[in-house]
């Protein structure tokens, strides 16, 4: 496992609305100390009341704020770029798909919880808490922080939406499921998966069926026409059934 994807980073339950708010201040020109500002007045009654710590619940969120849509790591530039152009043309009830694919190409911890969670909602209908941790522990390690962030993370899938209590506590099932037919979106949803993987490349049938996009129900759209959607991704043909994408070199992380 490389460096970034060993990293958490993700260790805060986050609601859709503060990561959807902080997309509203990007898109509105404001810069950094100006977001910085607005989101500490939008948290203050919410997270870390009466506190000023340094490095206190609030300063981690708005961390994790920025990395998705403010400051993006090295590499995503363009994909944050095309995902606010997206954006502005969604309906507010679908942006919660473009939200998610800057949560997966920022944070790969993201990700592996949400294959994890994915896989066992696929496997037998229901996902509990501790199987996903116990999944999780096995590729980040035994350690309590990976549990606790871990947990974190199913919170913020329940603040969102994409899962739902069952009757059975630490047990969830599926929630809201978003089918997504254009074109564009799924192919930038294809882009941002594929910076959450270590070799930045997968077969497209196994990329739009992905158990870390399992709030989403992606349309099965021909190869070439994927490809044509980004100048940041590369078609090869493995054999006569399976078509492989990946990140041109250029621009992308190193993978």
């Amino acid at each position: 496992m490389s460096h970034r994807a060993k990293q958490i980073g993700f260790s805060q339950r986050v609601r859709l609305e503060w990561v959807e708010q902080t997309a509203e201040l990007v898109m509105a020109g404001n810069d950094q100390a100006a977001i910085n500002v607005a989101l500490q007045d939008l948290l203050k009654d919410k997270v870390s009341i009466a506190g000023d710590a340094v490095r206190g619940n609030r300063e981690k969120i708005i961390t994790i704020l920025f990395k998705m849509w403010v400051a993006v790591p090295r590499g995503l530039e363009e994909l944050r770029a095309d995902g606010l152009e997206i954006l502005r043309t969604l309906p507010h009830d679908a942006r919660i798909a473009v939200h998610w694919g800057m949560a997966l190409a920022a944070y790969p911890f993201w990700g592996a919880v949400a294959s994890q969670t994915g896989r066992l909602l696929r496997l037998q209908g229901t996902a509990s808490a501790s199987q996903i941790q116990r999944r999780v522990r096995e590729q980040y390690g035994e350690r309590e922080t990976v549990s606790r962030a871990a947990r974190r993370v199913l919170r913020s899938l329940m603040d969102w939406g994409v899962l739902s209590e069952t009757g059975q506590k630490g047990v969830y099932r599926q929630g809201e499921i978003l089918r997504i037919q254009d074109a564009q979106l799924i192919a930038w949803l294809i882009e941002a998966s594929l910076h959450a993987r270590e070799n930045c490349s997968g077969a497209i049938r196994d990329l739009l069926d992905s158990p870390s996009l399992f709030p989403f129900r992606l349309s099965q759209i021909p190869a070439d026409h994927l490809a044509s959607k980004s100048p940041r991704l590369e078609l090869f043909r493995d054999g006569m059934d399976d078509n492989l994408v990946m990140l041109r070199k250029q621009t992308t992380r190193k993978c």
